[in-house]
């Protein structure tokens, strides 16, 4: 009963400052601070706030196959919505359930808050399967504007260094090219963090585009930084007005990722809303209302 009443207060309140172990502790039933049901998945909307926007084909394969041997045995989370429910935490067994010819899922209804799922998406994402490197750092930022959390005290909820969490955020620096490679595996972290102090980034693009083309290792990339001499120095003499610009833009950029759960690229001319397949293209396509019903 004690967990019940603390609930109202939020995760903290339930676990202290270590959400490491949360997920794990409701969904086996350790703390009773939601009801269990079998829910339709056709009434379950993923979580807006999820993290991961590429999922591995062959491991979602892998799973489909076996919950159509062996069901389900982990409960998603969920929390009520005007029409049915949102995904707080379950993303792969929801796709992979869709997949196997499930109708239902065993659920677990929550009452968390939208800061909470954040937290929880990125928590589970981290644990289970490592985040891309590009979805990390934009899933920190969310966390850090929404939460307003310092470094230090985002590092602290996710059981994270504060150095590994400024590593991660300083990538949100780099080029949307740049980004936008991290993103589809074409590079790994450590090859795009020198790239961080080109001053040109169309030169810093072209040196991605060599790494791929070349296969070239980390060494080699940071030896071609070296070799150009140009160092990013922080432009602090910048208009306010300019400033202010880039904050709109950045909260525009995550209205429509939450409004689309895809990645978003806004600039000052352009929006770029990032796809993975027509199927994906036409999800985007019916949110905007543009398929026209036959």
């Amino acid at each position: 009963m004690e967990e019940k009443k603390r609930l109202g207060k939020g995760l903290n309140a339930i676990f202290g400052d270590d959400l490491s172990n949360v997920i794990e502790e409701i969904q086996q039933g350790n703390v009773e601070v939601g009801k269990r049901y079998e829910l339709p998945i056709a009434e379950i909307r993923l979580n807006p706030y999820q993290p991961r926007k590429i999922f591995d084909k062959g491991k979602i394969d892998e799973l489909a196959q076996s919950i159509a041997e062996h069901g389900i045995f982990t409960p998603v989370l969920v929390r009520a919505a005007v029409n049915g429910y949102e995904l707080i935490a379950g993303e792969r067994r929801i796709r992979a359930a869709k997949q196997a010819g499930l109708e239902t899922v065993p659920a677990i209804v929550m009452e968390f808050t939208d800061e909470q799922m954040m937290e929880i998406g990125l928590l589970e994402n981290i644990q289970r399967e490592n985040l891309n490197a590009i979805e990390e750092a934009n899933a920190y930022q969310q966390l850090s504007e929404r939460m307003k959390y310092t470094q230090e005290q985002l590092a602290q909820r996710i059981g994270k260094s504060r150095e590994h969490v400024a590593n991660l955020m300083r990538l949100k620096k780099l080029p949307p090219q740049i980004q936008e490679m991290v993103l589809n595996n074409q590079l790994a972290m450590g090859h795009v963090r020198p790239l961080i102090t080109v001053v040109d980034e169309d030169e810093a693009v072209n040196i991605a585009y060599r790494v791929i083309a070349e296969n070239l290792s980390v060494r080699e990339v940071e030896d071609l930084v070296r070799q150009g001499s140009v160092v990013k120095k922080t432009n602090t003499n910048r208009p306010a007005k300019e400033k202010e610009m880039d904050r709109d833009l950045e909260n525009v950029r995550f209205i429509l990722e939450r409004k689309f759960q895809t990645n978003v690229k806004v600039d000052k001319k352009k929006i770029e809303i990032r796809y993975t397949g027509i199927k994906d293209l036409n999800r985007i396509l019916e949110i905007l209302n543009l398929i026209e019903e036959e």
